[in-house]
Parts: C-alpha cells; structure tokens; sequence
C-alpha cells in the first residue's frame, strides 16, 4: 500500500531535500497531533500564521456561517460581498486614518505585489529601496526587493531599479532621492533574525521619504495582529506609512493578505488604466469573514494584553551557557547559538520531543519563538524546559 509520505515525495512539488515530514491529523489551540497521535506544542504558528491558535472556535462559527451563504461569486471589486466591506471597515477602525482603504488578496507575497504597484503608479517613478536581509516572499517582484543575494541570483533578471541599504544605519537614508518611488521594510526585521530598529531609525526614514515625496511600506506580514505587543509593531515606533502589507496572522489559519493606504493613494489603480490591479481569488468570502472572527477574537480576548508577560517569561527562563542571547518583541523571539549546526540540533531533538521550532532563513543559528498568542503561562514554562533539555542533552552527546 502507497503511504501518504510515498506521495508526498513523489507527487508534491518539494522545496528542500530536507523536510519536516510530520505527518499532521489533526491540530487545536497551540497542539497539533501526527497519525500516531503523539502531541506537538507548535512554537512557531506555522511561520507566525496561527496567531490566535489552531481552530479557533470564532475563527470556526464565522467559516460555517459564510459556507452556508457563498463562496466565489466575483473577481474582487465589483460586488459587494458583505465579508469584505465588513472586515475593511473594522481594519480601517484599528488603524490611523491614512490606512482607510483596504485591498485583499491571498497571501503576503501578493500583498507586497501589490504595494509596489501602488506607490509606482501613484508617485510615477521607479526606484525601490529595500534593506538587507529583508524577506518579503517569492514572487519575482516581492524577490526582487528581497534583501538576500543568495535566494536572489539563480532566478535573475528580476525587477530593476531597487537598490538594497544597510538596516538601520541613519547613513542608508541619504540614498533615498526624488527618484524614489518607495522604500519598503519590515519594522521589525523577522527572517534577518529579529533584528529591532533603533527608536529613531523609522522617524528619521519617514521624514526622509516626506522631504523626498517617496512613499513609505511597512511590512507587517510577520509582525502584525498582535506579534509583538501591539496590533501592529509600528504603533511601537511612532511611525505612519503610507502603505501597510498585511497576511499570516489575518487570516487565523485561512489564506488572505491586504495592502493598505488611503483612498486617494488607493484611487489611482481605478484608471490609467482600469482595473490596474487585479485578483480573481482575493478578498475570498470565506477568508474574509474567518479574518474578521479573527481580529474580533484578538480584541475580545484582549490577547494583546498578555503579551509582554509572555514574553518576559521566556526571556527569564532561556538563559544557558549555549544561548548566546535572545531578542525581539512580543512572542516574535530568536534564541541564538553559535552556530546553524548546533541550533539545527536542538531544534530537531525539540520536535523529537514534541515541541516544533525552527530556525530564520538568513540568521540560520537563530531558533525561532513564535508560538500562538493563546500560549498559558505553564506551556511556556514547559517548552522552554524542553529547549533546555534538549541544548544539554546535545552538549553531552545523549
């Protein structure tokens, strides 16, 4: 008989001659269980996408309620599907009034597609600038703007005029010119390795991008409802962009991601030419009302509050002689090692004995914290026991 792992291989196109390999049934709260029914605590959300846990049960009511009225019935933007007007209109009523105007589409990497688009047309210049070790996804133009050479070079030419700075280094900015359409960062770095800008650094880029008419994007694909301690990490920085890019925790498990602006800025994808952006699939009902039960669940549940104590508890109990440091904010944590061989090791013996972490694509020594914000205070007490069992255990070659 075939095994599942048989078709695996075989039939789905893989990204590494390394995965994972569980093999999930079934998944709830901050658990997941493979076919054997052994139990995992899911440290990593699925890459910060679990934000609320697996299955929420508002997440849950708000997808059967929309399955029994539609799915599909247009391209996005010309009917009025009541879970998108809704779930745009509680965003709008989170964020500033600059970040009214919602466009959803299916992922985080459409998202920055998007973006970009945007600020070129709305500016009607060319040049990006991006920073390095950025991440912000696969697609050519979401690469192009990617802050690594090595993910890069095999798939090039890719999108030109981008020009890649230094993060956080106040000198970078001089490069910004009125040539500039956009300049696009992460607020707070996440596949570089959690890496927090200095408080100025995001004040002095904003006033930059004024004197220079360039549009500012915020990438908040990784940081946003509610990572790192807030609803979204710029709130941290006092800093408004123009263009916010959202997805992973939106959706509380469903695919879906929006870009963001004001509706004047938004406005200009209606003409010059019509339908300047286009999805078929974004702003999907279904996605859009399970986002909505997310956010709700979130504010409801004043998750956010707990955030802080959280994190201060894994901070306080991951201190070894192995962990170099660990940094970030909120539950959007890296626990850095000497090197990739030795976190490799550590996270496999983790997810031998039932807690999933990983590792950030270029920081590769780094363990990657970014549990369900549904964490309790005794799971953090437990995983961070495993963390350390499993760091002794492979310093004395058990």
């Amino acid at each position: 008989m075939i095994t599942n792992r048989q078709l695996f291989t075989s039939y789905l196109a893989q990204t590494s001659d390394f995965p994972l390999s569980l093999e999930i049934e079934k998944a709830e709260g901050v658990y997941m269980y493979d076919v054997s029914g052994k139990k995992y605590l899911d440290l990593i959300s699925g890459i910060s996408v679990s934000n609320i846990g697996h299955r929420h049960p508002k997440v849950l009511q708000a997808i059967k309620e929309q399955l029994d009225k539609y799915l599909h019935l247009m391209v996005y933007g010309e009917y009025i599907q009541s879970p998108q007007v809704k779930l745009a209109a509680l965003l709008a009523s989170k964020l500033p009034p600059a970040l009214s105007c919602s466009y959803f589409v299916n992922s985080g990497s459409e998202a920055i597609e998007g973006a970009l688009k945007l600020a070129k047309r709305y500016t009607g210049k060319t040049e990006i600038i991006s920073f390095k070790n950025a991440y912000h996804g696969s697609s050519h133009g979401a690469l192009s703007v990617m802050g690594n050479e090595i993910f890069k070079n095999a798939f090039r030419p890719l999108l030109p005029d981008v020009r890649i700075c230094e993060f956080n280094k106040e000198q970078e900015l001089e490069k910004i010119t009125s040539k500039t359409a956009c300049v696009i960062i992460e607020p707070i770095q996440g596949e570089a390795g959690v890496r927090i800008p200095d408080y100025g650094f995001l004040m002095k880029l904003r006033r930059k991008c004024d004197q220079m008419k360039t549009l500012l994007i915020f990438d908040e694909i990784q940081t946003g409802f509610g990572r790192t301690g807030t609803l979204f990490a710029f709130e941290q920085f006092g800093v408004i962009p123009d263009i916010i890019t959202i997805a992973k925790g939106m959706g509380g498990g469903m695919p879906i991601g929006a870009f963001i602006s004001s509706k004047e800025i938004m406005d200009t994808l209606k003409d010059n030419p019509v339908l300047g952006h286009i999805t078929t699939f974004g702003g999907h009902p279904v996605s859009c009302a399970a986002s909505q039960g997310c956010l709700e669940a979130i504010l409801e549940e004043k998750l956010i509050d707990t955030i802080y104590e959280k994190e201060q508890l894994f901070k306080s109990l991951l201190i070894h002689p192995a962990i170099i440091e660990v940094r970030g904010k909120g539950l959007l944590l890296a626990v850095e090692f000497t090197n990739y061989e030795f976190n490799k090791k550590v996270i496999d013996r983790c997810i031998e004995k039932g807690v999933i972490t990983d590792w950030f694509l270029f920081c590769d020594n780094s363990m990657r914290i970014a549990p369900p914000l549904t964490i309790e205070l005794e799971e953090i007490n437990y995983a961070c026991s495993i963390i350390l069992q499993s760091i002794h255990e492979i310093q004395n070659n058990i």
